[in-house]
């Protein structure tokens, strides 16, 4: 008999990965900066914490709970597996879900310091229901509860080593990296915590992969190391930035020398960002072992179509989508708009905002894709820049509600506009997005009304 899997059968083997310890304190941030989760002063273990099913999941899971689809055991095996770092965040959970359609093992680290561990929950359903839809077994999930700057991830990798190797190996074949501290305004505030989380836990994690044999990752960047450029107006490209001299032809046809450098970071995140960037990229060219690429994230928003994952922070948003759905569901009086005075169409601040699953594709294009370099930078946006209050009307749209909101004053780290040129991803990835403005706000309002369970939202 086909194993099959149950969601009692995987709470059951989520929970034996954890280890209890005081939960974190999330401190809170300002809404609609560009960045990805809220980060806290956690311990390097947390515990796993659940939260009430909504009818609608509820049934969901009861379907699952029917389906008679293969599930391969939660165990090391001489398949190769990917290892995600922060693979129950925002980004991670879609990520990781996209791993497994794609057939691949997947093993997630994650403190559960911004997330919950129902998420994991959540990936396997959606991933299992997927694979049903599609005829597909459904590879490996893993979940481990630990801070990846734990000295429990070195027991972790050490499973998966290849024994009897001359050198190091591992079945681990890659490493997508989330764990960092994403908050522009929080980083202002306290540096310290994202130069220690975001830089120094870089440098002894790469270390430590070398260790293992480890050396096919991939980094979770950001637009934010374009600093000031972005006000320029202009579409940004990957050799605004370069860690080492880059030559490539611009757009007039003519070849040119990009030299090292950066200017106008507006934050420490943005800092750490960029020497994390300048690490990877010395540390690759000093082995020619390493494949390492950097992904320049723009704005991700939207959520996966199933309306299971979405983003869900455990302290207070810093993304617009999540703090319009707030206003929207009650939780939250209005909206916040930060500058309406900048240099654009109506005056609010101009992103580019991505789906998340076409983000998440972009990680499996930089996985398969075999670079010519030891390390690469790649944007992942659409090209197409969009006001905060357009991205607002788009959910209006999409909710049929209106948002309450006012007007306030720029915040300190905030820039402009931030656009991205997708001609390198295009070209060597072979990865574009895919998904409109439209279907984000679509997708978001699906996975709202799922987890409050009713179509009456306040």
């Amino acid at each position: 008999m086909r194993p099959t899997f149950s969601f009692s059968s995987l709470w059951t083997a989520l929970s034996a990965y954890s280890s209890p310890s005081t939960p974190s304190s999330p401190s809170p941030s300002s809404p609609l900066a560009p960045s990805d989760e809220t980060p806290s002063d956690s311990p390097l273990v947390t515990p796993v914490e659940s939260r009430a099913v909504t009818p609608l999941q509820r049934a969901a899971l009861d379907e699952l709970d029917a389906l008679d689809v293969p599930f391969l055991e939660l165990e090391p095996n001489s398949a190769s597996h990917v290892l995600v770092l922060g693979g129950a965040g925002f980004i991670g959970s879609h990520t990781t879900l996209e791993l497994l359609k794609a057939g691949k093992n997947v093993i997630i680290v994650d403190d559960l310091s911004n997330s919950f561990s129902d998420v994991v929950d959540k990936i396997a359903l959606a991933a299992q229901i997927w694979c049903k839809a599609n005829g597909k077994r459904v590879p490996q999930l893993r979940f481990e509860n630990l801070d990846y700057r734990s000295p429990a991830l070195a027991s972790l990798l050490d499973e998966y080593a290849v024994r009897g190797s001359p050198s190091p190996r591992s079945r681990i074949s890659g490493v997508i990296h989330f764990a960092a501290f994403k908050s522009v305004s929080e980083s202002i505030s306290q540096p310290i915590d994202y130069y220690r989380n975001n830089v120094c836990g870089l440098v002894d994690l790469v270390a430590l992969l070398e260790t293992y044999g480890i050396y096919k990752f991939v980094f979770s960047s950001s637009a934010t190391v374009y600093g000031t450029k972005a006000d320029l107006g202009l579409p940004l490209s990957e050799h605004d930035v370069v860690h080492h001299p880059e030559t490539y032809t611009d757009s007039d046809g003519n070849v040119t020398h990009a030299t090292p450098g950066v200017s106008g970071l507006t934050s420490p995140y943005g800092r750490t960002k960029y020497f994390g960037e300048a690490i990877l990229a010395d540390v690759a060219y000093s082995n020619p072992k390493w494949s390492i690429v950097a992904l320049r994230y723009f704005n991700p928003i939207g959520c996966d179509a199933s309306g299971l994952l979405g983003e869900d922070p455990r302290g207070v948003p810093t993304n617009l989508f999540p703090v319009i759905t707030q206003v929207l569901t009650g939780r939250r009086p209005r909206l916040d708009v930060f500058g309406s005075d900048w240099d654009t169409r109506d005056g609010t601040a101009i992103r580019d905002f991505i789906h998340v699953s076409d983000l998440a594709r972009g990680h499996i294009a930089a996985l398969d894709t075999k670079i010519d370099a030891p390390f690469r930078t790649f944007n992942l946006g659409t090209g197409n820049g969009t006001t905060v209050a357009e991205a607002v009307h788009a959910l209006e749209q999409a909710s049929g509600r209106k948002v309450p909101s006012r007007l306030a004053p720029r915040r300190e780290g905030d820039v402009g506009s931030c656009v991205a040129r997708n001609n390198r991803a295009l070209t060597e990835l072979n990865w574009t997005a895919t998904e409109s403005l439209g279907q984000c706000a679509s997708d978001l309002w699906n996975f709202v009304s799922k987890s409050v369970g009713t179509t009456t939202v306040a």
